[in-house]
């Protein structure tokens, strides 16, 4: 299996690999089939991400893309990151073996579940604070 060197450098030197005790909103996503599980935690700021981290048990590809999904997303709208895909993902780690290519989702999976829940939350809030106007 060849890796490229992108994808080895983000499995050497993973980025933003921590748990964020204050986030806004945490994406929690598993592949059965393999064993890949990742958590990934966004802190959100005038519908930007502005801090965001993960949590990740898997392969060297689970690890790397894992690593660029994150590097992706920050600064991003939370709409731009939305839009990140899987080929995103790949693309910028300057390919995946195509037997990995599902590593990817785990990354696009975990971020659009947090990104998610956090527009549920403020939706809540926003909803609450309308029927105390009430």
């Amino acid at each position: 299996m060849i890796y490229s060197q992108e994808v080895l450098y983000h499995f050497t030197n993973p980025c933003n690999v921590y748990s964020m005790e204050d986030a806004d909103a945490v994406g929690i996503i598993g592949d059965p089939d393999c064993g890949d599980a990742l958590k990934m935690f966004i802190k959100v700021k005038d519908n930007r991400i502005e801090e965001i981290s993960y949590l990740v048990y898997g392969c060297c590809a689970a690890i790397a893309t894992s690593s660029m999904t994150t590097e992706l997303a920050k600064g991003k709208t939370l709409e731009e990151a939305f839009s990140i895909t899987e080929e995103d993902i790949a693309s910028a780690l300057g390919g995946l073996p195509a037997h990995k290519m599902h590593c990817s989702n785990l990354g696009v999976s975990a971020l659009r579940e947090a990104i998610t829940i956090y527009r549920m939350t403020q939706e809540q809030k926003i909803s609450l604070k309308d029927t105390i106007n009430l």
